[in-house]
Formats: structure tokens, C-alpha cells, sequence
């Protein structure tokens, strides 16, 4: 367990510039794990100021409401601190005497009688700062809640071994969507991912995990939101009418929330087990707790009621963290507590499992299996064997306890593994660029080998895109369009391209495109529903194997260009395979599904694609094994082809082999003189399921630890132009995945603490004040010089600095009045918060000096 009474690990600095009360902070000192600091600024400008007063001191008694516990109380001290110090009123005298209090650790938190002035007076009566320090609790614990409920529900669901069809939810972009339950299911598919414990057990308080869970994500935001601006907001006595009321309206839905996943929660471990024996975490509790809110509410009670709302927020913690420690010996009993007698769900568990089910492997999530192995860890490290299942779960419940208390020092931690889990999906959509020049980047590239843009309709006639992607023909979105016409949006950027060709009647043509795609398909690892591919197309009569090398090439270049790391292009030729069939005895009607099966090796095994080839695709097993001593071979290419054109070898009797071997000794050898080859593996496994393919093929690969599938893929398409018009124009082209290789990037940017930015703006004007032109003046000068620059015009610092931090925007020019009249402005970097003075006309200069990279 966490220690009681923890020692402050941490330092808070309140009244320095730009400096923030978050809830995060609040939590800690409330806790006692972190200390109060005041900023010698604040102090002196406070000092300034009482030395200034007039009004005489009045003897006053600061009384702290007898119903709050000793972390509501300190939050409230810790919040009144704030508050003071942003009145500006206050002197020191106050805040220093509130900061020792808090710093002292003491349960004995009376500040007894002190002088203060008529200012600070009305600001220990009219903040209510009990109701914000209050809610930065709620604030932070709820956050936290959301997350790890969220995780402990997955784990429930493998326990229980329920069904999660409920969480197969997706936004359908029409804004009728409710995006919280679909970025729940989201989470736990993630978590999920790859279970082989869920999916046979309809449960109704695992199907309404989406609602339950995405309502209280909803209404922890709006408490975020709220609290982030009440903990902030100056000592105003105006700024405290209805503020009881504004609160209520924010944290009531909050209440309700946690009643309804309380409720939800314990369901799930009383499924896990038959009973977890504690009337204290019984229905009939919430309700009662529910009740008192609501009372409080009624009568506009604000102190009690939020008191109230922490206390139903402990007993849903309480009941996670049960509903956590009955997931975990329901999946873990069999091994661990196999004479217990407690009947577990999935099995007996009195000692009477048989062999079978002793060696049966529990197959958990990718995500779930990472935190459960946690626990194992945390339990493991707790020392001390348990002699008997008595003591054994004991020493769990006291684990599972510590390890998911808020304030164990391995508690944040926790969250951040959660939080690298979820965003290591990448079945998930990124919004921002790792570099921000990427795309550009190909565009260069593509321009440097005289190609030009052209952009093509999102959707085209269905019987344009039929009959040309194999198997995967069934992946297209059908549209039905009011006009009659039958329209699919479109599957790839290269049937396109085809048709536009021969609709104007070209005869050769270099064009680049970078444009979304659309594959009804499930998303998941690496696979999405909607993305951008870019792509590079020659089409022409140009001499043999020339626009291949040229392709091949510049798939080398991009990759080599974006600094991606290690990477094959494995490649093949549709000739060279179509050989290897008829070698092998496979019927030439038969040759598209058969290469659709051996396009899926780098996923499966040959023996289950041995299966489908007897089993669904009617091969004889000697045929099946005869292709699979020919798709094992792969190696450094030239030496692959000298194999292969040996005197005696089986494929320099088949006519579309010998064609093929041909070009390729002509395409290796352009590779090898380009100094390219080395990225170029020969591999007769790759086949590329699509029907349009006729020459070249290849695909390549990232090898590196993110493994997202292939990154890029292309090949020779004679035939496909020849469908849409009179003339077959030879064609061949390469089509780049786009967020695969961000994910690479934003992977490889994450390893080395490289911060990911979503813009680059280099610089940000700040006017403290309200003067738009000053700001209008000043960034014109940055763009005119061609910086990137954006400016912000409000009066408070904090507001600024906040700006600059989460955009991770490097550099600010600060104005004031003061540097407004002195003509000044003060340059700060923003990493490292040091400021220089640096005269109003020399700025630009000054920031390019500083922008340009030192030679």
C-alpha cells in the first residue's frame, strides 16, 4: 500500500509569472505530496502594495466548514492561496501563513484569528474557495477514474469471457455519432486487441460499458473545463455570485455519472465472482450516496454537496478497484489459488480443474495483458510468500489496492503506460504531421524526376473499379447516386489514373498524386477505412525496363529522403509467377485466386495457406507443396537470378519465365549501377493480390520495431489503361501509404524525445492588452520577412505563455505598456523562459539571426 502519510515529492510555485493552479496540484498538496511555494515576485508586489493601504487591519477568524476531511480542507486553504495572490490585495502576511500551514503537514489546519485588510476580507468571504479547491479534487480524481475504469472493464470482459460486439462503434462522420462512447470502445478494441478470452457470454453490464463509460469522459471534461478557470480566476468578490449554482450545474451530471458506472462496476464483479463480500459496496450504497447529493443540492448546500460528490467518488473507486481485484483472480485463480474455495467464473476452482484445462493457455489482449503483468510485477515485488489461499488473497487485495491508489508514487506511472497503449494503436487516425515538410518533401522528389500533379474524383462509376483488385473487389464502396449512375468511391489512385489517361487520349505521361483512398474493410492494426496514398505513375512506350528502374528508384529515394530507417523493397514479376503456376500444375484459370492466396505468407504460415489452397481453392496437396518449395526462395537479387537461370533449372522451360528472368536481369543491373540495389530483396513469395498487375511487382517493408505491414507497393500495369479506351499504353507506378510510414516517423520521433508539433510557427506575438493594431503592425514585419509567426492580443500573461507552451512554439515577442513606451520588445525562448530586451526596430533581424542555422 501507499504510505499514509506520504513526504512531498514535488514543489508547487504559485505567483510566478505565467505560472498556473492545475488540479493535478491540487490533488498533491491536499495529499500532502507535494509543497507550496510563493514566488519572491508575488511577495514583493504584495509587500508594495500593503505599504500602500490605507483601511487599518481588522482582526478576522478564517473558520473552515466542519464537514470537509482533511484533504477537502487543505484543498480549500491551498485555493484560497491562489486566490489571494491573484487579488493582488492581499499582503504577504496571509499567504505565507496558509503556505506554512500546508507545508507543515499538521491535521491541526485552524488558522486561528489573524489581521487582515478590508480587501482580503472580501475575498475569504465571497470566492468560495472551498467549492474550487473541492473541485480540483474531483477534477483530478475523476480524470484518473475514467482511464482506469476503463482499463479494468477490459479486463472484466476476459474474465467474464463476454461478448464486446457492443464495442464495435464507429464515428459515421454524419454528427449524430456520440464521439466519447465511440472513443470508449475504441480504447478497450485496442486494449482487446488479439484476445482470445471474449466473445462467447452476452452480458449486459459489459454491452453498456460504450454509454456508461463515454458519458462520464463527456461530463469529466466539463468538470475539467470549469475547474481550470475557477482555480485561475482572481479574488474578484463579483466573480463569486452564483458561483455555488455554476458549480452544481457542472459537477450534478458528474454525481450521476459515477453513480451509473458504480453501479455498472460492481455488476461486472459480481459476475467475476459470486460475491465479494462487502456491504459496504452494494447498490443500495450508491443510491443512498445519490441521495445525499441531491439533498444538498435542494437545499443549496454547495460545500456539503460537492463533499458528498467526493465521497460517492471514493466508493466508486473503491468498487473499481474491487471489481479490478475479482477480474484478476478470476483469470489468475486457476494458477495461483487452485485450492480456494471460491468459485470462479470460466471454472472450478476448488481444486478440481482437470489437466486439460491446467495447460489451456490464456490468450489476453495485446493492451490487457501488458497492465495484468503489472500486477504481477507489483504483487511479486510486495515480498513475503502467503502460507495458505487465505493469506495469498489477502496479500492481492492489498496489492491491487496500492497499485491503484491515486497516491502511490508509481500511480502516474500507471496512467502513461495506459496512455502509450492506447496511442501505439494504429489502426488510430494521427491529426498532425511528425515532420511538417513531409509531403512536400515527395513532391520535390517527384518533380526532380519531371512529373506533374493531377488530382482525380473522389468517386467514379462502379463499373470502372470492378474486375480490376481480385479478391479485394468486395472491399469498394458502393454509392447510390440520385442520378440514376451506379458510383463507388474509389479503392486506390491507380484505376483513376488509367481511366484518365485514356479518356484524353494520352500516349505518355509522369504524374504524381497524394489523395485519400477508401476500403470497406475492418479497421485495425495498420488498416483503415479511409487514408492517403501518394503515388508515382509512368505511363508510355519507353525502352525496356526504364520506367521500372525509374520507379523503383524513386521509392528509394522518398524512403531514403524521410529518414525512416532500415527497409526492404521486396519484388517479384506477375510473369515469373504465372510460370511458376503452370510449372507447378496449376490450371491457368486458376492463377489470380491462387496468387491471392500467396500474396497473404507475410501473414500467415504456409501451412494454413496450403489449407486454403486444397481446402477452398481445389489444388491437389502435391501441387500446393511443390509451390511452396518455389515461394521460399529469396535473397540479394543477382544472385537470386543467377540461381534461377542455371542450366537445368525448371523455369527455363516455361516461355513467361524466361521473359521475365530476362527483364529482370535488365532491371537488376540498372539497380546495381544506381546504387540502389542493396535496398532491392528478390523474393518469389510476393505475389500482390491485384488483378491488374502484369510485369514488375514489389512492396516494401519497414524494419524497425513498429511493424505496420507494408509501407509502399507498385508493379507493371499493361493491360488496365487499354480497358477504358482504343490504345494500350504500357504503365507501371508505385503508391506510397502515407499514415503508415507517419506512424514509423511519429514512433521514431518519441525514441529519441523528438516533441511532435502540429504546426510550425517559429514565433508568437504577445500585446498584453487589447490593441489589434500593434499586433497587426508587428507580425506583418515577421511575414513580410517570411517567419512563421502568429499573434495573440488578451491582458493576461498566463494566457500567452499557455499558448506558446502547448503549441511548443519556440519563441515569443512580449509587449507590454512598459515596453511599448521604452520602444522595446522582450524576446523569450520559450524552452528554456530566459528573456532579453532587444529594441523595437531591430526584432526581425534579431529573430533571424536566431531562426538561421549557425554554419
Amino acid at each position: 500500500m501507499a504510505d499514509k502519510n506520504p513526504k512531498p515529492s514535488s514543489v508547487i510555485t504559485l505567483g510566478g509569472k505565467g505560472s498556473s493552479l492545475s488540479a493535478a496540484s491540487v490533488f498533491a498538496v491536499a495529499n500532502g505530496l507535494a509543497q507550496v511555494r510563493i514566488d519572491s515576485s508575488i511577495l514583493d508586489k504584495l509587500n508594495s502594495s500593503s505599504s500602500n493601504r490605507k483601511s487599518p487591519p481588522v482582526k478576522c477568524h478564517i473558520p473552515i466548514p466542519k464537514i470537509l476531511t482533511l484533504e477537502e480542507s487543505r484543498a480549500f486553504l491551498l485555493a484560497l492561496l491562489n486566490k489571494l495572490l491573484l487579488s493582488g490585495s492581499a499582503s504577504p502576511v496571509l499567504p505565507v501563513l496558509i503556505s506554512e500551514i500546508l507545508n507543515t503537514g499538521s491535521k491541526a489546519l485552524d488558522l486561528g484569528e489573524v489581521e487582515v485588510s478590508a480587501e482580503e476580507v472580501g475575498v475569504l468571504e465571497k470566492t468560495c474557495a472551498s467549492l474550487h479547491g473541492i473541485c480540483g479534487i474531483l477534477d483530478y480524481e475523476s480524470s484518473a477514474l475514467s482511464t482506469i475504469a476503463d482499463v479494468v472493464a477490459a479486463i472484466s470482459c476476459e474474465a467474464s469471457r463476454a461478448d464486446v460486439g457492443a464495442l464495435n462503434l464507429m464515428d459515421s462522420g454524419d454528427g449524430f455519432s456520440v464521439k466519447d462512447e465511440v472513443g470508449v470502445a475504441s480504447d478497450l478494441k485496442v486494449l482487446l486487441n488479439g484476445s482470445k478470452l471474449v466473445g462467447k457470454v452476452e452480458v449486459d453490464a459489459v454491452s453498456e460499458i460504450p454509454k456508461i463509460h463515454g458519458s462520464l469522459r463527456e461530463v469529466v471534461r466539463m468538470v475539467h473545463l470549469r475547474t481550470r478557470v475557477e482555480l485561475n480566476s482572481g479574488g474578484k468578490v463579483d466573480k463569486a455570485v452564483g458561483a455555488g449554482k455554476a458549480v452544481a450545474t457542472v459537477v450534478s451530471p458528474l454525481a450521476a455519472s459515477l453513480r451509473y458506472l458504480g453501479e455498472s462496476s460492481l455488476s461486472r464483479a459480481n459476475m467475476n465472482l459470486n460475491s465479494i463480500g462487502s456491504d459496504n459496496l452494494s447498490i443500495d450504497g450508491l443510491k443512498n450516496a445519490y441521495r445525499l447529493i441531491s439533498e444538498a443540492v435542494f437545499e443549496e448546500d454547495y460545500v456539503k454537496f460537492l463533499h458528498e460528490v467526493n465521497g460517492l467518488l471514493g466508493m466508486v473507486w473503491e468498487i473499481v478497484i474491487w471489481e479490478a481485484i475479482t477480474a484478476f483472480v478470476s483469470l489468475e485463480g486457476s494458477e495461483s489459488i487452485g485450492k480456494i474455495g471460491v468459485e470462479v467464473n470460466g471454472g472450478d476452482q476448488k481444486g478440481n480443474v482437470g489437466k486439460k484445462s491446467e495447460k489451456k493457455k490464456k490468450v489476453l489482449g495485446k493492451g490487457t495483458s501488458v497492465i495484468v503483468q503489472l500486477v504481477k510485477e507489483r504483487l511479486q515485488s510486495g515480498g513475503g510468500d502467503a502460507v495458505d489461499a487465505s493469506s495469498l488473497l489477502g496479500k492481492w487485495v492489498e496489492g491491487v489496492h496500492s497499485f491503484l491508489d491515486l497516491k502511490d508514487p508509481e500511480f502516474d506511472s500507471l496512467l502513461m503506460k495506459v496512455k502509450e497503449i492506447l496511442e501505439s494503436n494504429e489502426s488510430r487516425r494521427l491529426p498532425k504531421l511528425p515532420k511538417g515538410e513531409s509531403i512536400f518533401n515527395y513532391r520535390d522528389v517527384f518533380k526532380r524526376h519531371g512529373a506533374m500533379a493531377l488530382d482525380t474524383p473522389v468517386f467514379e462509376l462502379r463499373e470502372t473499379l470492378m474486375g480490376k483488385y481480385g479478391e479485394d473487389s468486395k472491399l469498394i464502396y458502393d454509392l447510390a447516386d440520385q442520378g440514376g449512375e451506379l458510383c463507388s468511391l474509389r479503392y486506390d489512385l491507380t484505376v483513376p489514373f488509367a481511366r484518365y489517361v485514356a479518356m484524353n487520349g494520352l500516349t505518355s505521361f509522369k504524374r504524381y498524386q497524394i489523395a485519400k483512398v477508401y476500403r470497406r474493410d475492418n479497421p485495425s492494426k495498420g488498416r483503415y477505412r479511409e487514408f492517403y496514398q501518394c503515388d508515382f505513375d509512368i505511363a508510355g512506350q519507353y525502352e525496356s525496363m526504364g520506367p521500372d528502374f525509374e520507379v523503383i528508384k524513386i521509392l528509394t529515394e522518398l524512403l531514403d529522403e524521410l529518414n525512416i530507417g532500415d527497409y526492404e523493397v521486396k519484388l517479384n514479376h506477375r510473369k515469373l509467377l504465372d510460370g511458376m503456376l503452370d510449372i507447378c500444375g496449376v490450371p491457368p484459370e486458376k492463377f489470380r485466386t491462387i496468387c491471392s492466396s500467396i500474396d497473404k505468407l507475410d501473414k500467415q504460415t504456409f501451412e494454413q495457406i496450403k489449407r486454403e489452397m486444397v481446402e477452398e481453392k481445389g489444388l491437389t496437396i502435391e501441387t500446393a507443396e511443390k509451390i511452396g518449395t518455389f515461394v521460399k526462395e529469396r535473397g540479394p537479387p543477382l544472385e537470386l537470378l543467377s540461381k534461377l537461370k542455371q542450366e537445368g533449372s525448371e523455369f527455363l522451360g516455361n516461355n513467361a519465365s524466361v521473359a521475365a528472368l530476362t527483364d529482370l536481369e535488365i532491371l537488376f543491373t540498372a539497380l546495381e549501377k544506381s546504387k540502389c540495389i542493396n535496398k532491392v530483396v528478390f523474393d518469389l513469395s510476393l505475389a500482390r493480390g491485384l488483378d491488374y498487375y502484369t510485369g514488375v511487382i514489389f512492396e516494401a517493408v519497414f524494419k524497425g520495431a513498429t511493424q505496420v505491414g507494408s509501407i509502399a507497393a507498385g508493379g507493371r500495369y499493361d493491360n488496365l489503361i487499354g480497358m477504358f479506351g482504343t490504345k494500350q499504353v504500357p504503365a507501371v507506378g508505385t503508391s506510397l501509404g502515407i499514415e503508415r510510414v507517419f506512424n514509423i516517423m511519429e514512433q521514431l520521433q518519441k525514441d529519441q524525445n523528438q516533441a511532435i508539433r502540429a504546426t510550425e510557427t517559429q514565433v508568437l506575438v504577445s500585446i498584453f492588452g487589447n490593441d489589434l493594431s500593434q499586433a497587426a503592425e508587428l507580425v506583418s514585419e515577421l511575414w513580410n520577412a517570411k517567419l512563421k509567426a502568429e499573434y495573440m492580443v488578451n491582458k493576461r500573461p498566463t494566457k500567452h505563455f499557455d499558448r506558446a507552451e502547448e503549441s511548443r512554439i519556440p519563441w515569443m515577442i512580449l509587449v507590454g505598456e512598459r515596453e511599448q513606451n521604452e520602444g522595446i520588445v522582450r524576446l523569450r525562448d520559450t524552452t528554456t523562459r530566459e528573456e532579453i530586451l532587444v529594441p523595437r526596430s531591430r526584432i526581425v533581424e534579431e529573430l533571424q539571426r536566431r531562426l538561421t542555422p549557425s554554419s
